[in-house]
């Protein structure tokens, strides 16, 4: 899952960002609205985490971009302020959940990964391909009933290959949605996880390699 966190009081930016991407999220942090519209501009994020009182372009105004763009970005929105009335306004805009601060981290975390179950696709919270079931919710993989090993980077990409149902996912996008802006887009990261995924999910093999094409989950 894409994560952008919009939040200008940087120490808890930073926070939030560390504990999502121990939590298997690809992050990406920036400290006002300018800088999340041109990161909005150009990557497609499951989640913007928003704050509203930010520099630059207010993020009311970003939220508002983000709906009227038609973007299948869910947002979660941020505030100090916890009025039932500022919780309305933040829904209003187009919202799709909203979080007074101060918040746990864990209840942050649990509502992030609900709004990423609803895209456009609408895909569910446990994912099946054969005898491979994975639980996004409580980031458990298995084969066969025989529970999987994985790093978050490993379940970031068999997530996406079996949400992807079939579809080949090419290696730039796998990079894109499992890692974050930080990674050198010419790395050996995507090969070297899939291969280590291969081995942990074991014969026969459903990760299949499509020639300049990239990979794809099923039957052979």
């Amino acid at each position: 899952m894409r994560v952008l966190v919009v939040e200008d009081f940087e120490i808890l930016a930073r926070t939030i960002g560390t504990g999502l991407r121990r939590e298997g999220m690809a992050v990406d942090v920036v400290l006002d609205g300018d800088d999340a519209l041109e990161h909005l501009a150009v990557t497609r994020y499951d989640v913007v985490v928003l704050d509203r009182d930010i520099p630059g372009t207010h993020g009311d105004e970003v939220c508002r971009r983000i709906v009227a763009a038609h973007s299948a970005s869910r947002v979660l929105m941020l505030t100090a302020a916890s009025t039932v009335k500022h919780r309305v306004d933040g829904l209003g805009l187009g919202a799709d959940d909203y979080l007074p601060k101060p918040f746990d981290f864990a209840e942050l975390v649990a509502r992030i990964r609900a709004l990423g179950r609803r895209p456009t696709t609408a895909l569910p919270p446990v994912l099946e391909s054969g005898d491979l079931t994975l639980d996004s919710n409580t980031r458990v993989a298995s084969r066969g009933g025989r529970r999987l090993d994985l790093s978050p980077k490993e379940f970031g990409v068999l997530e996406c290959l079996m949400a992807a149902a079939g579809r080949v996912v090419s290696a730039e996008e796998l990079l894109e949605r499992v890692w974050d802006e930080a990674a050198d887009p010419f790395t050996t990261a995507v090969k070297t996880t899939v291969r280590r995924l291969r081995a942990k999910l074991g014969d026969p093999p459903v990760v299949h390699t499509v020639r300049e094409a990239g990979y794809r989950i099923g039957a052979a």
